[in-house]
């Protein structure tokens, strides 16, 4: 298990430095940042003034290994636009794209995997076609589009949902529908063929030759390990859903953190686009590693794979 432990952190640690590789070229690849700091009326003078002040007349490797090291602490520097740190602007915005990710994950476990066993049980039925139906347009679906439609049936006419914020409970029932509804169909037709498989397995087969109740099997013997899977995917998702939360912030005006990377794209405030970039990479990273460490723990045959 050591072993596994080591070469996943290994793994983990060399796609967390290309990552902050690419977070720091954002802003090398846009033009000279001196010169759009300055403004286009600025002197060579005042160019050259902003270059050294920015610590950008220095080398490449340098600026790097001085951004990384801040990066490590949780310091990238000062927002071009809003003048304050993008620590704190970042740390007042992340709790609520956190809260939202987990809310629209919840969601999306909870109606996906019952749904899944349930297909796979009634396999070859009109409830399993249904099923993979569902599973197909979910994925079609646009989340922004979604969104829209949401807002104007429980926001607009039905008038039983806010429309935008993020003050109380109540505003983030659609946005989290929204953001979750794209895990739930690869949620469900995972667990779907995990049930199957499962299923097929002799020491279910010895199971219900013991005459154990059908709720048993299926519940106790079957989904357990049908689920296994559903662990790895549920860490992707929730990555997924924090960077896909850009989407769904901008539609219902939620202050979070993606609402922050629309804004900072918009005005080339890159220090916060840096930080927003390192910081949901690291996160899903640390989710993919912790799902990895999870499934060796309750599958051994992983351990060695």
């Amino acid at each position: 298990m050591l072993a596994f432990l080591l070469r996943r952190l290994a793994v983990a640690l060399s796609v967390v430095l290309t990552v902050s590789v690419i977070a720091f070229l954002l802003l090398h690849l846009s033009g000279d940042l001196a010169t759009d700091l300055a403004g286009p009326e600025a002197s060579p003078e005042q160019v050259a003034q902003v270059r050294a002040e920015y610590g950008l007349d220095q080398p490449l490797a340098v600026q790097y290994g001085h951004w990384l090291a801040g990066a490590v602490r949780f310091d990238f520097g000062q927002s071009f636009y809003f003048r304050e740190s993008v620590a704190s602007l970042v740390g007042d915005r992340i709790p609520i794209t956190l809260k939202l990710g987990a809310i629209a994950l919840g969601l999306a476990l909870l109606f996906a995997i019952p749904l899944g066993a349930l297909a796979a049980v009634k396999r070859g039925s009109w409830f399993d076609r249904a099923t993979l139906a569902f599973c197909a347009l979910g994925q079609a679906v646009p989340t922004f589009w979604l969104g829209l439609t949401l807002i104007i049936i429980f926001s607009v006419n039905l008038r039983w949902l806010p429309v935008s914020g993020n003050a109380t409970w109540s505003h983030y029932v659609l946005p989290s529908v929204a953001l979750g509804w794209y895990a739930i169909p690869a949620v469900m037709r995972l667990t779907r063929n995990g049930m199957l498989d499962v299923m097929a397995s002799d020491y279910i087969r010895t199971a219900r030759a013991k005459g154990l109740r059908p709720k048993t099997v299926i519940f106790k013997h079957a989904l357990r390990n049908a689920v296994v899977p559903v662990v790895a995917l549920a860490a992707v998702q929730f990555g997924f859903m924090l960077g896909g939360s850009i989407v769904v912030e901008a539609v219902f005006s939620m202050q979070g953190l993606g609402q922050l990377a629309w804004e900072a794209i918009g005005r080339k405030d890159f220090p916060v686009v840096q930080a927003i970039v390192m910081l949901l990479a690291t996160i899903y990273i640390l989710l993919t590693f912790l799902a990895d460490i999870l499934n060796a723990w309750l599958d051994p045959r992983i351990r060695v794979a």
